[in-house]
């Protein structure tokens, strides 16, 4: 019958301890040592009843990698900018908060007469009522015209020279004409100068050479007033000057046409009155300042800040593009590696992305109020994106920017990198598994830059994802 043992009878165990201590320690050292082994020199393990675990492969390319830049953007309409009338008079009605304005439509009326649109890059600063009169404010009239269907006739080019009639001084005839008789016809009839030039209001710019001399009538010409060459007068009515008794005409001016320049000739103030005959405007071949109100496009009116009633030289409304842009704060130093032009990210809410193009760098440094006197000063940067934004008027974005750019480098996914314990990284080769120290250069968009001894372009390596 078994008896149960004493405890007088328990160090034989203990031994067995003790002895088992060292053969555990043999045996997890020959373990140790086989892994060690078996991870310098990977051979083909031993068939076992499990299949070998595949692997994900890729390959080395070559291409071009680009940092980004991440930032917050606004989407809407851009900054809207006012508007005044730019003459006196009684503001009589106004448009509606986001009614769109094209070329020629009314953007608001003064004395109930409309201040037509045109697209230009500078107001009107003088009235343009004298025939030959050549500026950039001119070439805008032309220019809106002509979109707008008109025939304005022949424009001189930059470089033409034209001849702008002079002041009208005393019309007393010299000594021995007879200016009622109708015997002779003095050179002073629409279209020339007093010394027989064309004046520029004239059917353009025509070379004092084409003219009739001096003081002497244009043979062969009826008494309608036309010029030497035949050429109607653009003023209708500017007489040139004719020398008093005993003296001399004012020698008209000449003026050289320059690039974005246009003259005001006959055919374009024609041009002027059938426009203003169909826009209800008084018919007299000119254009004052004020009778127009010149932006750089087609607008979307923001806001109305006026009243019907009051005054029209006071902001009346303001205004942005119609199409919709991207704004975003940028501070210096990431302004500064934007330029017009770059091609952008943009996600819109719903993590939808859309691609943009930054359109303008703004040249303000301000200070953000809004984030407190320590913030960092910030430029402007606003993107245009290339699909229609219908439907979202305004929303906060993310805009990412192109920062730094490696054209033309080998690279291959983060997880084909093997972190080496000595330090650095390596890359293992799909064919033997060995394993090639890479030198690493940019991250971007889950892809590294890497080199090395024996890293070409399309060879296989092992990878994680």
């Amino acid at each position: 019958m078994p008896t149960e043992q004493s405890p007088a009878q328990s160090p034989p165990r203990r031994t067995g301890r003790r002895l088992v201590v060292p053969a555990v320690l043999i045996l997890a050292v020959a373990v140790v040592g086989g892994g060690v082994a078996w991870s310098v020199h990977r051979g083909p393990g031993t068939p076992s009843g499990e299949p070998p675990v595949p692997v994900q492969t890729t390959t080395v390319v070559r291409t071009d990698l680009a940092t980004t830049v991440s930032l917050t953007g606004t989407l809407g309409y851009g900054r809207a900018e006012p508007v005044k009338g730019g003459r006196s008079g009684t503001v009589t009605w106004l448009p509606a908060a986001g009614a769109t304005v094209t070329r020629g439509k009314q953007l608001y009326r003064i004395d109930d007469r409309p201040v037509p649109l045109f697209y230009g890059g500078l107001p009107l600063y003088r009235d343009l009522a004298e025939p030959g009169t050549v500026g950039r404010d001119v070439r805008i009239i032309a220019t809106n015209l002509k979109a707008l269907g008109y025939e304005i006739g022949y424009q001189p080019v930059p470089g033409e020279k034209v001849v702008r009639p002079a002041k009208a001084g005393p019309t007393t005839p010299a000594s021995g004409q007879n200016s009622t008789s109708g015997q002779q016809k003095s050179a002073s009839g629409p279209g020339a100068t007093a010394t027989g030039q064309v004046r520029a209001g004239s059917e353009p710019g025509q070379p004092a050479s084409a003219q009739a001399a001096s003081g002497q009538g244009a043979s062969g010409q009826a008494a309608s007033g036309q010029g030497a060459s035949g050429q109607e007068a653009a003023g209708q009515g500017a007489a040139a000057p004719t020398p008093a008794a005993g003296g001399t005409a004012a020698a008209p001016a000449r003026v050289v046409v320059r690039k974005g320049e246009g003259v005001l000739t006959g055919s374009l103030m024609r041009a002027i009155k059938r426009w203003q005959q169909d826009v209800e405007l008084p018919v007299t071949g000119r254009i004052a300042v004020g009778d127009v109100v010149v932006l750089p496009g087609a607008v979307r009116v923001d806001a109305v800040t006026a009243l019907r009633g009051d005054d029209a030289e006071t902001p009346l409304l303001t205004v942005t593009p119609t199409a919709k842009v991207i704004t975003v704060q940028a501070t210096v130093t990431e302004a500064g590696t934007v330029h017009r032009g770059d091609r952008v990210t943009v996600t819109l809410p719903g993590d939808k992305t859309v691609d943009g193009t930054v359109s303008a760098v703004g040249t303000t440094v301000a200070q953000d109020d809004a984030a407190g006197p320590t913030s960092e000063p910030k430029r402007a940067v606003t993107v245009t994106v290339d699909e229609d934004l219908t439907g979202t008027d305004a929303a906060d974005v993310r805009v990412d920017l192109v920062g730094e750019t490696r054209p033309d480098v080998l690279a291959v996914p983060v997880g084909a990198l093997v972190a080496l314990s000595e330090g650095g990284y390596a890359l293992q080769r799909a064919d033997d598994d060995r394993f090639v120290a890479v030198a690493t250069g940019m991250f971007a968009k889950g892809m590294v830059e890497v080199s090395g001894d024996g890293i070409t372009e399309d060879l296989k390596v092992v990878t994680t994802s």
